[in-house]
């Protein structure tokens, strides 16, 4: 297994993690029984690994099928979130928030190498085009997403909606690498427009941090827009 990973890595199995747990760089495991994650523990997790490839091994794994696994590291019904160096468990957080794992990552960098070859720090392109998001991707694209989030709801058949479009592309460029732009398609994806309450389209939901922060519907015009992604930005959540 590579040691060096932009993102967090969701292991499968015992031979996994076991190769994890004897990695030269420190690690950070999060271990639960299969319960839904703390959105801003994700968020931290996910921003943690992408900002020290090749220092810190960032990890998951579900015991839920693996009493083993959970067994050996004592979880109980709360996420486990320890730190690992060595061979050896240095640090443990039962049920960890947000600030836990900012706590932990510092402790562990100070047992990461110096010298990061350039070759893994590279980042991946950030969006400079709204990305569609589907009933399946919409966890993983706006909650879990590290930047700000704000998600269209749209339909082909909806003059607005198209009105908007062209100045979402214009923004996404505009603001690529600072905030996310999603677009939902309503029909395709009602599941979702029924999850959110959408009532009528074009939708804005603006989302930071696994937290919706606002909703406005209707088309607005361009320097509105601008203005609502610049205040998204800066929000404290």
């Amino acid at each position: 297994m590579a040691i060096a990973q932009p993102d967090v890595i969701t292991l499968t199995n015992t031979a996994e993690l076991e190769d994890a747990l004897h990695s030269e760089l420190p690690l950070m495991l999060l271990v639960w029984n299969g319960e839904t994650l703390r959105a801003d523990v994700r968020t931290e997790l996910d921003r943690v690994a992408r900002e020290n490839p090749g220092r810190l091994l960032v990890v998951k794994f579900d015991a839920s099928k693996a009493p083993e696994v959970a067994e050996r590291f004592g979880l109980g019904k709360h996420p486990l979130l320890i730190g690992w160096v060595n061979g050896e468990e240095l640090a443990r957080r039962n049920r960890p928030w947000n600030t836990d794992v900012q706590g932990m990552a510092e402790m562990l960098l100070t047992y990461a190498p110096a010298d990061v070859p350039q070759t893994v720090v590279e980042k991946a392109p950030a969006d400079n085009k709204p990305v569609k998001v589907t009933d399946q991707t919409f966890q993983k694209e706006v909650l879990d997403c590290p930047l700000p989030v704000l998600v269209d709801f749209w339909a082909e058949w909806c003059g607005p909606c198209r009105q908007v479009a062209p100045i979402l592309e214009k923004l996404a460029g505009e603001f690529a690498g600072k905030v996310r732009i999603a677009k939902v398609d309503v029909d395709a994806n009602p599941a979702l427009a029924q999850a959110f309450r959408i009532m009528s389209i074009p939708t804005l939901m603006f989302v930071k941090n696994g937290k919706i922060v606002g909703q406005q519907a209707g088309a607005l015009p361009e320097h509105i827009l601008r203005d609502a992604i610049k205040q998204l930005i800066n929000l404290a959540v």
